[in-house]
């Protein structure tokens, strides 16, 4: 047994501390992925474009390296580089109450609420399982599917970069039948697609529009893979009652256009997140509600 095995199994309230102040830390990584994920994929688009567009053309200057590390993080006011002291996750914008220590522009919020989000799930997390490989593959979905709920809610884009590894990875995972057997992975991930195809073109024939995107499929068929297909039906009425009840909210209260496309995957990611620590018990209980209605 390792060190770290021994130390959680005398000390189990450990756990959920250490992975939860790691999960601050994964938060702040987290923010830089939000934001340049989506800008490294439309410069990678662009530069595809162009060799398809004009093969022969050659470009002066190569583009400057843009990553998920380069180049360091700067302030969006004033380009100030951050410094490893004002880079601590939550600590760092309180300390500087809010603002760039350069300029004294306002930092947005979202930053410390992401890294704090990403904190207390992650601690959840491992609280629910316990150290083992389920709470560390639990923790990496769980940074997965916040990191695709603000991008699709910046973007109304799921990226490949994020959903395919994801579907992948919870195959791979359940041919030692971590969450679920890997007969009923495969079965998830399937239907899970099939079944959002088949909305989408099925509205699309109603309508003529567009009702979701390609991304939309490929998430919920990596929940499929992950949990199994026995988690489909809440993951999705779940998702799709919260997203009504908050459309119809900003629609009522907010004055939001209701002709505006609202992005699914912040739905689908809530719904798959609490499907991965309460779904059976959510299913059970339901079931036997059922069972007492009928």
């Amino acid at each position: 047994m390792s060190d770290l095995s021994v130390l959680f199994a005398n000390y189990p309230a450990a756990f959920p501390w250490i992975a939860g102040v790691f999960g601050l830390a994964i938060g702040s990584f987290l923010n830089v992925a939000i934001y340049r994920l989506p800008v490294m994929l439309e410069r990678k688009w662009r530069s595809q474009c162009q060799e398809i567009l004009k093969p022969n053309k050659k470009t002066r200057n190569a583009p400057k390296r843009f990553d998920l590390a380069v180049p360091g993080s700067r302030c969006p006011h004033c380009g100030h580089a951050i410094t490893v002291l004002e880079n601590i996750p939550v600590l760092s914008f309180l300390c500087l109450r809010g603002k760039c220590s350069a300029c004294a522009k306002p930092i947005s919020w979202r930053y410390p609420l992401v890294e704090l989000l990403t904190g207390c799930l992650t601690a959840m997390v491992a609280w629910y399982f316990g150290y083992g490989m389920a709470a560390l593959a639990g923790m990496a979905l769980t940074w997965a599917l916040i990191a695709l709920s603000f991008i699709d809610f910046d973007r109304q884009l799921l990226p490949d970069d994020i959903t395919l590894p994801l579907l992948w990875a919870g195959l791979l995972l359940n041919v030692f039948s971590a969450f679920t057997p890997l007969s009923s992975a495969v079965i998830g991930a399937t239907s899970g697609y099939v079944f959002l195809w088949l909305v989408y073109q099925f509205f699309k024939l109603v309508t003529g529009k567009e009702g979701m995107g390609y991304g939309d499929f490929k998430l919920f068929a990596a929940l499929g893979a992950w949990l199994g297909w026995q988690s489909l039906p809440l993951i999705i009425l779940f998702s799709s009652l919260a997203g009504a009840i908050v459309g119809i909210t900003f629609i009522v209260f907010f004055g939001h256009d209701r002709r505006m496309p609202m992005p699914f995957g912040p739905f689908l990611c809530v719904a798959g997140w609490v499907a991965l620590l309460w779904g059976d018990t959510l299913t059970r209980y339901y079931l036997q509600f059922a069972r007492i209605g009928s």
